[in-house]
């Protein structure tokens, strides 16, 4: 759904009727606009016409519980993967893709392994938690959004900051902009907009490599911006924000899980606003495999060791292939 357009639409309308319908679509979570009785019945023929509610996908449920993994179908045919995570405290976080496919072709990662389809869309982006906010219900709410599924979000800046302010937007999703988090492989352009981005968002960098030999090995785009210009831009953007920035790192066997690698990632990463997330590698079809239980803990009381903030990221879904890397259609 494109809000703009979709107010655009509505100008000739009387003022109260974009709140109706925004209401309709954010709050009553309609799936048909035959279900907006207080809408007249010509505009919504129109709606029906210009702006379907419906939403084309398939759900699979993961083992646990925990996860839900929808396959979103758009009108072009073109699919994409968007997560559905419910911690035990009862809070839901949504997974949410920025494009079809990928261009980074990080070596770990399943989505990279497509290669770049196209961007989505703002409307395309909010059809994700659209999806899901009608799965949980009106008495159930989505608390924290994180642009960490299919594609590079700093590559589709336009689309990813309007669907960011939808979200934001108290007569949309109303989600507060410190539960919205942002991940990047780093693409400096794109962390240098979000230092002066207006809403307070969540920073987060796909490390991955505590060295720029080793990460260009891993992840293609240390080529074109290695590490340490891109510990240079993250550090500006601490110190003009002062917000806190999450680093990923999967935990690869023999790959840069050693005791060497801690003490080079503690060394590139000892700033008090700098936080570690060590997450265990989820199987992909490639190469790698994951760290065992063993060297992920060793490995972790080392950045301790040195003062380093980090905590242990668990994946949800890996049973139905909706964990981290594993998002591809």
């Amino acid at each position: 759904m494109d809000l703009g357009k979709l107010e655009a639409s509505l100008k000739d309308e009387p003022k109260y009727r974009t709140e109706q319908v925004k209401e309709a679509v954010f709050k009553n979570l309609l799936t048909s606009w035959d279900e907006a009785k207080y809408l007249p019945v010509p505009l919504k023929q129109k709606l029906k016409l210009k702006f379907p509610l419906a939403i084309k996908a398939q759900l699979y449920k993961s083992t646990d519980g925990q996860s839900q993994k929808a396959v979103i179908t758009f009108k072009d045919e073109q699919k994409i993967e968007t997560v559905l995570m419910a911690n035990r405290t009862g809070r839901n976080s949504v997974c949410v893709s920025s494009q079809v496919g990928c261009p980074m072709g990080c070596e770990f990662c399943q989505t990279g392994k497509m290669g770049l389809i196209r961007n989505l869309t703002a409307g395309e982006i909010i059809t994700q938690l659209l999806y899901f906010a009608r799965l949980l219900g009106t008495n159930k709410r989505i608390d924290n959004v994180v642009f960490m599924g299919m594609g590079e979000p700093l590559l589709n800046w336009e689309n990813v900051v309007q669907s960011i302010k939808i979200i934001n937007d108290p007569k949309a999703f109303n989600i507060a902009s410190r539960k919205i988090s942002l991940s990047t492989c780093g693409i400096i352009p794109g962390i240098k907009k979000l230092t002066d981005f207006p809403l307070q968002i969540n920073l987060a960098i796909s490390l991955h490599a505590p060295t720029s030999k080793l990460r260009s090995q891993l992840m293609p785009v240390n080529k074109k911006y290695p590490l340490p210009e891109l510990m240079e831009t993250v550090k500006h953007y601490v110190y003009k924000t002062g917000r806190k920035v999450m680093f990923e790192y999967l935990m690869l066997k023999d790959i840069n899980d050693s005791p060497q690698h801690a003490r080079q990632l503690a060394k590139l990463l000892d700033h008090p606003l700098y936080f570690v997330n060590l997450i265990k590698y989820n199987y992909t079809q490639s190469q790698f495999q994951a760290s065992t239980e063993k060297k992920i803990k060793e490995f972790m009381q080392t950045l301790k060791n040195y003062n380093i903030n980090t905590a242990r990221r668990y994946s949800f879904g890996e049973d139905i292939a909706a964990a981290c890397g594993q998002l591809a259609t």
